[in-house]
């Protein structure tokens, strides 16, 4: 035999050895977190592939749910991994402003600069989470970002009032609620 078939019966050897070994099933791999095909995540933890599974379909049995007109939905909507009242809401609440990216699945919205008006060296950005399923104060957090012209294109960070982060969830909380109550007011 040549030296070349000998590394190819000894490779094959040793693969066929090594799968042997593997104590692993499939199913254990199912619930391996991560195994999902893509970058899925299902309540805050990588997707795996038992969830696909259960899910049915690319958005599950159900479909996706993004404005919680389905009444089985109206705690949390399981179309996207967060509240969808609170999803809508925040959407609502920051579309004075640029939007820059929007992650349904992660419950996150991010808006570009916005500059009011009235105060041109000045320059806002928000970043809105919702943070679970449920309809609570808690499930929402604002982050606002400021900054003030420091000359010509130089922008210099500055102090943002904590009441108007406040405001900005509160704001967001009202409107939720309302679009909760007019959902239930139109089944």
């Amino acid at each position: 035999m040549t030296v070349s078939k000998l590394k190819l019966i000894a490779a094959c050897t040793l693969v066929s050895a090594l799968a042997a070994c593997s104590g692993a099933s499939q199913s254990d791999y199912d619930n391996y977190p991560g195994s999902a095909p893509g970058n899925e995540r299902i309540l805050g933890r990588s997707a795996t592939r038992a969830d696909m599974k259960k899910q049915g379909g690319v958005f599950g049995d159900e479909g996706l749910n993004i404005f919680g007109s389905d009444s089985k939905k109206q705690q949390g909507g399981t179309g996207i991994g967060v509240n969808s009242f609170l999803w809508r809401a925040t959407l609502d609440t920051l579309s004075f402003m640029p939007l820059n990216s929007a992650d349904p699945f992660g419950g996150v919205i991010i808006t570009d600069w916005y500059s009011p008006a009235e105060t041109p060296n000045e320059r806002f950005k928000i970043t809105g989470y919702i943070l679970g399923v449920a309809l609570r104060s808690d499930a929402v957090k604002v982050a606002i970002f400021r900054q003030v012209r420091a000359g010509g294109n130089e922008w210099a960070d500055a102090v943002v009032d904590p009441k108007t982060v406040t405001a900005m969830e509160d704001s967001i909380l009202t409107r939720a609620r309302q679009l909760r109550i007019d959902s239930a007011s139109n089944q």
